[in-house]
């Protein structure tokens, strides 16, 4: 249709420009034409004179105005003079000038028409159909496209434990309603990210067996105000439809953040409106309406109060980063699928990840299996994930990135200071290895670690941490009498723990037990004095420096260590937990005279 349309256009547009054969011409000339006796005839329209010449040329001509004897001037001179009245447009005039704007307004209406289409159908893709900014876009799964079970989610057994009840409700809502119990109508699930929150949302509908429709709270706000609270409304509407069913809302921090005290920038924008929607459709659930909430953050403490209430997410399951056996279990639910060579020993694995998320557990293994592959091999060796380990934990090596000796030697010290120190203080894990090859933007890394799980931060933990952190500009200054720029980042994540020490966990002497966080829910301005700024200031500076001298005392004592460590650096460029022991063990050896 729009092709023929299009045709008709060209079409009609060729005509009209074949009738722009005719040549434009001065009053003046055409005159001279006339005397010199080359014009066969002209016909007057009005002011307007279509002239056509002896040898078959049309002219057209602007008249004079209020010149009446024109016509007996060029009959006298040998012209054929014919008038014709000033036609006004005619519908085929009209169609011409109109149909560029008609093929416009078609070629819209198609693509509305094919936009609409598609997006009606879009629930056969898992979201929920229909056309407009209104619709929620939520993905929804149910029995067939969501084979997530409580067996698939490892690691987090106490996080399970607690949904047991959520599932036992969804199968058997009545025998909860005889009871007169009210099943919390919204969970909350708070954890770092990359702990299965997601995963632990889907197992819940998997092993109840009801659908499933999931949505980020970023989807909710939009630039026009009003769109996210009629996707509340269009979630919430199909959820109910569809019950029993979950909803899934993961980073709600995005749209449910407290809301400004007093007005303060304005209580109409669209996040908040989006917020106030979402409240009136939990309050607006039945007793047992068998829809269920379940949403995800780990951010728990920027989300606004009236979400947290009674009614709404009244119950919160945190999903903690697994200890060793979580993370055992995290890496033999992953390890299921792979092919693993006999070396491989998952529980040493797991003892020397403490702290990494089941998201990077998986990315660890999934690593091995590139690099197996890469290598040709039939299995994944203990090789390729030690490998994969240090990629996820201490970024990819820059192997084309080239430094010169003395960088080289430099970085090396600066490594070694670092390892030495951690060994010496009290409290820090043992060293797992130090390495001067680049990885990312680090000439060097020294990873620490330990087979046991750290559940709280003591004083002195942490100032053997600043310590540890220090050691590398310490060598740096002991050696060179100079120092680098390479421990900035040292520099700001001492700069990060001391100021928690003194501001958050009440580790001051001088300052005490008080939390000096310059910041309030309620208070735009600043809730700590002048001078109290200063002494946490002072503070700061004073823990910095104390565990800066410790950390050069050390080494110090031990510079006989850190050359020896140096040059095996230099040597080997990467050493390990065994080479530092043997390493250590010699020093002792020497000193004792043994």
């Amino acid at each position: 249709m729009l092709a023929c349309i299009f045709i008709a256009f060209l079409f009609v547009n060729f005509k009209s420009s074949s009738r722009n054969s005719v040549i434009e011409m001065p009053f003046s000339e055409m005159m001279d034409y006339a005397n010199q006796n080359k014009l066969e005839s002209v016909t007057i329209s009005g002011d307007m004179i279509l002239a056509k010449s002896k040898d078959g040329f049309y002219y057209s001509v602007q008249g004079p105005e209020n010149e009446s004897n024109l016509g007996k001037e060029l009959r006298d001179l040998g012209v054929r003079v014919d008038y014709e009245k000033k036609p006004g447009p005619t519908f085929l005039d009209i169609l011409i000038s109109a149909l560029p704007a008609i093929f416009i307004l078609l070629i819209a209406i198609y693509a509305i028409s094919f936009l609409f289409k598609k997006s009606s159908g879009s629930s056969k893709d898992g979201k929920l159909g229909g056309f407009g900014f209104m619709k929620s876009g939520a993905k929804r799964s149910d029995n067939n496209t969501n084979p997530v079970k409580f067996a698939d989610v490892a690691g987090i057994d106490e996080a399970k434990s607690e949904l047991v009840e959520v599932v036992e409700f969804l199968k058997n809502p009545e025998k909860f309603a005889k009871l007169g119990a009210r099943i919390p109508r919204g969970l909350l699930l708070v954890g770092p990210p990359g702990t299965g929150k997601t995963l632990l949302a889907k197992a819940v509908a998997g092993e109840a067996g009801v659908p499933f429709l999931s949505i980020s709270g970023s989807d909710f706000v939009e630039m026009f105000v009003g769109v996210g609270a009629g996707r509340v409304r269009s979630l919430f509407d199909e959820a109910k439809k569809s019950s029993p069913a979950i909803i899934f809302i993961d980073e709600i921090d995005s749209v449910g953040k407290k809301r400004s005290a007093g007005g303060i920038g304005g209580s109409n924008d669209e996040r908040e409106q989006t917020l106030n929607q979402l409240l009136v459709e939990m309050d607006g659930f039945d007793t047992n309406s068998k829809v269920i909430v379940i949403a995800a953050t780990n951010r728990a403490e920027l989300l606004d109060e009236a979400l947290l209430r009674p009614g709404r997410f009244d119950r919160r399951v945190y999903v903690n980063l697994p200890d060793k056996n979580g993370r055992e279990k995290i890496l033999n639910v992953h390890a299921s699928n792979k092919k693993l060579a006999k070396d491989v020993n998952l529980s040493f694995i797991a003892s020397v990840t403490a702290g990494l998320s089941g998201a990077e557990l998986e990315s660890i293994l999934n690593e091995a299996a590139i690099f197996a592959g890469l290598d040709n091999s039939d299995s994944i060796s203990m090789a390729h994930i030690n490998k994969a380990r240090d990629k996820v934990i201490l970024g990819a090596e820059s192997k084309s990135f080239a430094i010169s000796k003395e960088e080289k030697e430099k970085t090396a010290y600066h490594e070694a200071g670092h390892a030495i120190v951690a060994m010496a203080v009290q409290g820090i894990n043992s060293v797992k290895k130090v390495t001067i090859i680049p990885r990312g933007h680090a000439l060097g890394v020294t990873l620490i670690g330990g087979d046991e799980d750290r559940v709280s931060i003591t004083k002195s933990y942490a100032m053997g941490v600043l310590a540890y952190a220090l050691g590398g500009r310490a060598a740096e200054d002991i050696i060179y009498g100079d120092i680098s720029a390479g421990a900035q980042n040292d520099i700001e994540r001492t700069t990060s723990i001391a100021r928690s020490m003194v501001c958050s966990w009440g580790m001051s002497d001088k300052l005490g037990p008080v939390n000096l966080n310059n910041k309030s829910e309620y208070f735009a301005d600043s809730i700590i004095s002048e001078q109290t700024k200063i002494e946490i200031d002072a503070e700061i500076k004073r823990v910095i420096d104390y565990s800066y001298i410790k950390a050069k005392n050390i080494l110090i004592d031990k510079k006989d260590l850190l050359e020896d460590m140096k040059e095996l650096l230099m040597e080997k460029e990467t050493i390990d937990e065994n080479d530092l022991i043997k390493l250590w063990k010699a020093r002792e050896s020497r000193n004792h005279g043994v």
